[in-house]
């Protein structure tokens, strides 16, 4: 946050706001009303002597509604950043076909065909350019399909490498990097938009995310912070409990965000999944079957059902040993290459016959993804090579790979795993780590601790 800078235009009762977010009695009352104090728990970091605690409350003093950034979008579909990302594709003529769109796509082809028809009738034209990359950027986020960020990028080609590209050129070049897992890429294009739109809704939830996947938690809670501004405050309640829920405030974040979402009815749908998202997996975390069971329940019931949901619940009945029910559940859905791998699984518990055929398309994949550079889903890979391929050796090597990217509860299982299955305490000693750091509550990866733990 060092490079974002201090609007200078702060009036004297926004320099006093500062009191009401970081000051001594922790209040934050966000723009509707709603008391987001008990979900911040604000840990100071260092100020290393240069005035960055006044910056970074200034900054958050004079934080307004942004009329700029587009609608949220991409409420529950920012958490689905496993898929792998393609790189964009200029066609040599207006009449090549690109690719069959899968079926997926039918909701959306209206939509997207108007505003392909507006670009080709005004090449070179940013707004409708911005739309368009911004539709592709939905579709790929719900359906966790990687080629839709691929032509987002084809879209923005143009002014892609500006270096002065505008605040919502940039924004959607950091949700597209953020896809690819460039973060360090994705978070110096926010910290842009940031400085010229402080606030931007939409890049304080990018930069929360991103922040939260790599378990940086204190500066994923002061990217909520500002959510409190949007018109929803469930937003900014739902991003808080789930940051803090991380560390060591899982019953807390859990009660919170329960009576939030039951006053919020008026919520969209695409909060409400998100929210109960979050629900079912804080409950799934702290062993509460019944209650993660409702809450994914829920929220499957709720819009359109996004691929990071789908694998969150196919995992969930997993590690129940309802496999019948994830065959079920995904048995048309084998597009994604995450919810293909759990519908492997689920064959491997079912002891199915084609079972062969299912493990062949997802090594396919994989080696499709290598031959076109990517490395983005090590972890999936890594629980592949151990569980369907009895490569315990390369599946550690792939965890560990995969959890210097991004260290999510879910990372840190693979890791333990691997590590369990080679016998290498050594190996998992940096999620041991972390989950003394985090004090995160996980009754499953707790038991996996334990047992590494007890390796000579």
């Amino acid at each position: 946050m060092q490079h974002l800078r201090v609007a200078r235009d702060c009036t004297k009762i926004e320099q006093q706001t500062l009191s009401r977010v970081v000051g001594p009695k922790m209040r934050l009352i966000g723009s509707r009303g709603v008391n987001i104090a008990p979900m911040i728990a604000y840990r100071r970091p260092p100020t290393h002597g240069d005035g960055m605690e006044t910056k970074r409350a200034a900054t958050f003093a004079c934080i307004k509604r942004s009329e700029t950034c587009f609608a949220l979008i991409l409420v529950v579909s920012l958490y689905g950043v496993s898929a792998a990302f393609a790189a964009p594709f200029t066609p040599t003529s207006d009449n090549q076909v690109l690719e069959r769109l899968p079926l997926s796509a039918a909701p959306y082809d209206r939509e997207l065909r108007t505003l392909r028809a507006a670009l080709d009738g005004a090449p070179g034209t940013l707004d409708i350019a911005l739309k368009l990359a911004q539709f592709y950027i939905r579709i790929g986020k719900i359906e966790s399909d990687p080629r839709y960020y691929g032509y987002a990028q084809g879209v923005l080609q143009p002014w892609w490498n500006e270096p002065e590209a505008s605040a919502k050129v940039r924004l959607l070049r950091a949700m597209i990097r953020q896809n690819r897992h460039d973060f360090s890429g994705a978070l110096q294009d926010l910290a842009q938009v940031l400085s010229v739109e402080p606030g931007n809704i939409q890049a304080w939830l990018t930069r929360a995310v991103i922040m939260k996947l790599q378990a940086n938690y204190d500066e994923a809670r002061l990217s909520c912070l500002p959510l409190a501004e949007s018109r929803d405050p469930l937003l900014a309640v739902t991003c808080l409990s789930d940051v803090n829920s991380l560390n060591g405030r899982a019953q807390a974040s859990y009660e919170f965000l329960q009576d939030v979402l039951r006053e919020r009815e008026g919520a969209s749908q695409d909060q409400r999944v998100w929210s109960l998202t979050v629900l079912a997996e804080i409950s799934m975390r702290m062993g509460r079957n019944d209650d993660a069971e409702r809450f994914f329940k829920e929220a499957l019931g709720v819009g359109r059902q996004s691929a990071y949901l789908l694998a969150a619940y196919a995992d969930f009945l997993l590690d129940q040993g309802r496999a019948a029910e994830v065959a079920d559940l995904l048995a048309d859905k084998t597009s994604v290459d995450s919810l293909l791998l759990r519908l492997a699984l689920a064959k491997q518990q079912l002891a199915a016959a084609d079972l062969p055929e299912f493990v062949a398309k997802i090594g396919d994949r994989f080696a499709a993804s290598k031959m076109r550079g990517e490395n983005f889903h090590q972890g999936d890979e890594a629980r592949f090579a151990l569980r369907l391929q009895g490569r315990a050796e390369d599946a550690l090597r792939l965890a560990k790979a995969n959890w210097a990217a991004q260290r999510e509860p879910q990372d840190a299982r693979v890791l333990l795993e691997t590590s369990l299955a080679v016998r290498d305490r050594a190996a998992a000693q940096p999620v041991l780590d972390f989950l003394a750091r985090t004090r995160l509550e996980h009754v499953r990866l707790k038991s996996l601790a334990a047992e590494i733990e007890r390796l000579p």
